[in-house]
């Protein structure tokens, strides 16, 4: 499998995500709409972990070196977690945030190509590069959802104060109050929503903990140091700090509903941030961590 498969592999499984998605808003029986949506999603899944073995074949090496590559793993962690959500839910909106989600990697990635290299440098060649990469990547996929999860709640808060807060939603996030409108979950509340990013923060944050420690072994094989302060490392540690003071809070001050909200949101910008945020900042020039700059 060569990278110039990709736009087929793309628009294949994003017709897939698309369809999936319309039908979680059409007008027919749900058993009949769970069964729609998993399946066409449950193929977009499949096409895409096709793709990704013939890549790693193709390449001789796990295709998890440039941001086109995680961004990729990214697209295709976005949607198994939403399959599992949803069914372990069966909220509509979980596989639709996730969907939508997924899509967005996946344009970018057509819309900005990457160039694959078939070597790794040597810092790059270590038993620690697989496990912690994926364990980050999916980590990053699980936190994704819970901010999500995080929007949702926010958005079911501020609809009910009064228009201008409705006006507000719709401005800043259209498809947040558009499925908000369309959900079948009338009954909910923002705790409760909050009850349930709570469960994916926890099961995101030990898979973002694992991944610190995976790469701290790796820095020191490679590098000669467990940490050395690196850009990268330093925003990781950022994000890991700020996750920990939501957990934090959620067990000392229970009912501070919105402000947990607004904590998990803000929190999934530290976590850009130090995927491929802090590649722009000047300090990354020098950082051990540009390979994952290529392009």
């Amino acid at each position: 499998m060569y990278w110039t498969n990709f736009p087929t592999t793309a628009y294949a499984a994003s017709i897939l995500l698309i369809l999936a998605f319309i039908n979680l808003f059409l007008p027919i029986k749900t058993k009949l709409k769970i069964i729609l949506a998993n399946s066409l999603t449950i193929i977009a899944l499949i096409i895409f972990i096709i793709f990704l073995i013939g890549l790693w074949i193709h390449l001789n090496r796990p295709p998890l070196r440039t941001l086109g590559e995680t961004r990729l793993w990214y697209a295709v962690f976005l949607i198994l977690i939403g399959i599992i959500t949803f069914n372990r839910w069966k909220y509509f909106w979980f596989l639709a945030f996730s969907n939508f989600m997924s899509l967005v990697f996946i344009l970018i990635n057509l819309f900005h190509p990457e160039t694959y290299n078939k070597t790794l440098m040597p810092a790059l060649q270590s038993y620690w590069f697989v496990p912690h990469v994926i364990v980050y990547i999916l980590s990053y996929a699980v936190l994704g959802v819970s901010w999500l999860v995080a929007i949702k709640g926010l958005i079911k808060s501020y609809t009910k104060l009064n228009l201008f807060g409705k006006i507000i939603s719709f401005i800043f996030f259209p498809l947040f109050f558009i499925i908000e409108i369309l959900s079948d979950e009338k009954n909910e509340n923002s705790e409760k929503i909050l009850k349930i990013s709570d469960n994916i923060v926890y099961i995101g944050f030990a898979f973002l903990t694992l991944g610190i420690t995976f790469g701290a072994l790796w820095a020191k094989e490679a590098w000669g140091n467990y940490w050395t302060w690196d850009p990268k490392e330093t925003w990781a540690l950022l994000t890991f700090l700020v996750y920990l003071i939501y957990m934090h809070l959620r067990t000392h001050y229970k009912y501070r509903t919105k402000l947990h909200l607004w904590i998990l949101s803000i929190s999934f910008v530290f976590l850009l941030s130090a995927w491929f945020g802090v590649n722009y900042m000047p300090s990354a020039k020098n950082s051990v961590h540009t390979y994952s700059q290529t392009e």
